[in-house]
């Protein structure tokens, strides 16, 4: 009985750590996901984007903005324009509460990726990848994965 109760403490503990992806797991879980050639952008785009926004951490939520706003999840999610985090003005385009975006499941975290994209801003709605992907050869984001 004792094992048993160990072991289910040990397995909540293990529930509520973050995942930090590795970039060939979040490559393969991406493209099963569809992002890959979404609206114009290869896997490689949102691989490198990812990183430098959270570094594949599905649990980070980013220090206030100048706005008041805070980013969340693996993608960096803003809260004043795609998730509501009950803190201030939010266009809320994602319909999410920004909480769900810092999660183990990123399946909702890809669908408002998705909708973000869509927008005229494109992938440039995303800072770190302006400045870290944006025409960049990024082979070596994928290189190695077995997709």
């Amino acid at each position: 009985m004792k094992a048993l109760v160990l072991t289910l403490l040990f397995l909540l503990l293990a529930a509520s750590e973050a995942i930090e992806f590795t970039r060939c797991a979040l490559a393969s879980t991406l493209k099963q996901l569809g992002l890959d050639g979404y609206h114009g952008y290869n896997l490689e785009n949102w691989i490198c984007m990812a990183y430098h926004e959270s570094r594949y951490n599905t649990q980070a939520v980013g220090p206030p903005n100048s706005d008041g706003s805070r980013d969340y999840g693996i993608f960096q999610i803003n809260s004043r324009w795609w998730c509501n985090n009950y803190q201030g003005i939010t266009a809320n385009g994602c319909n999410t509460p920004c909480s769900a975006f810092t999660d183990d499941d990123i399946t909702n975290d890809v669908d408002c990726a998705k909708r973000i994209v869509q927008d005229p801003n494109k992938m440039d709605a995303w800072v770190a990848w302006r400045n870290h992907c944006k025409g960049r050869d990024l082979s070596e984001w994928t290189r190695g994965c077995k997709l």
